[in-house]
């Protein structure tokens, strides 16, 4: 039973058996040398005290050995993408032949979407949830006029209904079952950047399939929160940023996941470049193209090692912790964030994102009555570094790697007398 005191949250932090890895990272300060209570993991997460060592080892074996590095480094550059792909599997719940950290989000979705969105003249339509982060929108209005369609008509919105925030896995059901014939493949966000709202995937993906459209997950919110299991779920394809919970830095690499029942399939129209091609021949330049199994046959060129660096910090703290652990404590820390939210005695406020922590993440979405950004930038005076989405929602995200019980019962406190 949660407790709206500070004895309670400080009893918590040193009963977590995760509360060492804060120690791990930068957490920026105020003037004074106060750590900020940062809660915007889900946007930028915050960096490793390891990744400049990271960083820094191949610094070190670019000056050394220069171009000799793709072989001779501690790390070699060559196969130095597969270094990633193990971990980033079990992030993800997938086989490493389904996976693979290459380009950037919507890099990926369009190179994706070559293969997977295959319109005809009747069955050509995509789905996307009605509030989709604005990226994906334009990606699949792009690839509709690309193909000569007119967008009005080939795009197609799952939506809240009237007077309701989050998404109705019938409503996406009744969806397909009446424009199914007419729908080539549906595009939606596991975990809706808005809202917070985790969705049932493995759900979308028989929903979509009965009626043989081609079904994508955007994990952008995702990977790193919660555990898609992307494998079981049967879905076509999935990719993902890592500067978020997975704190690889500001516009770093992407990752990327095809099914294995896609793997061996060559005959799929895709984009190539040298990367995607065998391994075994891709020096010997003059051979045709021969295209690689699994998710590195999506690869186009050769990767930034400096960027992949970054990601290979990250991913090995995730390696010793573990998605269950990390789980774990974002519930019962989500669950305390709420509570303590809910016990405020006010109506400016209410949290749109669902109660049920099996259809959330970390993130808690606020929304706030008669909007004007004003109740944002207050926190962020007050060191409190949170995000504001248009029209009236502050999103915070108290991330299990580095928050605490203490910050969110002190983040709290502080809103409670901005109100």
């Amino acid at each position: 039973m949660y407790k709206p005191t500070l004895d309670y949250a400080q009893q918590q932090d040193k009963e977590d058996k995760l509360a060492h890895l804060r120690a791990q990272f930068h957490i920026p300060k105020d003037a004074k040398g106060n750590d900020w209570l940062y809660f915007t993991g889900n946007s930028l997460g915050l960096q490793p005290k390891q990744t400049q060592q990271y960083i820094q080892q191949e610094l070190d074996d670019w000056a050394k050995y220069g171009v000799e590095g793709h072989f001779e480094a501690r790390n070699p550059w060559m196969p130095y993408h597969e270094f990633l792909t193990n971990s980033m599997a079990k992030i993800v719940g997938a086989k490493p032949l389904e996976v693979v950290v290459m380009n950037t989000l919507t890099t990926n979705l369009h190179l994706l979407m070559v293969s997977f969105y295959q319109p005809t003249k009747t069955k050509y339509k995509i789905v996307i949830e009605s509030d989709a982060f604005p990226s994906d929108r334009y990606a699949v209005q792009s690839q509709l006029k690309f193909h000569g369609f007119d967008t009005e008509e080939g795009l197609i919105e799952w939506k809240p209904r009237e007077g309701e925030e989050l998404l109705r896995i019938e409503d996406l059901e009744k969806i397909v079952d009446e424009q199914g014939d007419e729908i080539a493949l549906l595009l939606i966000g596991g975990v809706n950047y808005y809202t917070g709202q985790y969705l049932d995937i493995k759900r979308i993906a028989e929903i979509g399939h009965a009626k043989n459209c081609m079904v994508g997950i955007d994990l952008a919110h995702g990977a790193g929160n919660i555990s898609p299991e992307l494998h079981d779920s049967g879905i076509d394809f999935a990719a993902w940023c890592t500067y978020k919970y997975l704190n690889s830095g500001p516009g770093s690499l992407a990752g990327l996941f095809v099914h294995e029942k896609h793997a061996h399939n060559k005959e799929l129209p895709r984009f190539a470049g040298w990367w995607n091609h065998n391994k075994e021949t891709r020096f010997n330049m003059r051979q045709p193209f021969d295209v690689m199994p699994g998710a590195e046959g999506w690869q186009l060129s050769n990767p930034p090692i400096l960027s992949m660096a970054a990601i290979r910090a990250s991913l090995d703290m995730f390696e010793e912790v573990g998605m269950e652990a990390l789980r774990a404590k974002s519930e019962k820390l989500t669950g305390y964030f709420e509570y303590l939210i809910n016990q405020i005695d006010t109506d400016r406020i209410k949290i749109i994102t669902s109660s049920n922590p099996k259809e959330r993440g970390c993130q808690l979405s606020i929304q706030v009555k008669n909007a004007d950004k004003s109740l944002h930038k207050k926190l962020t005076e007050n060191n409190i570094i949170t995000d504001w989405r248009e029209p009236d929602v502050i999103r915070c995200a108290p991330v299990p790697m580095y928050n605490s019980f203490e910050d969110v019962y002190r983040m709290v406190e502080i809103l409670k007398t901005l109100l």
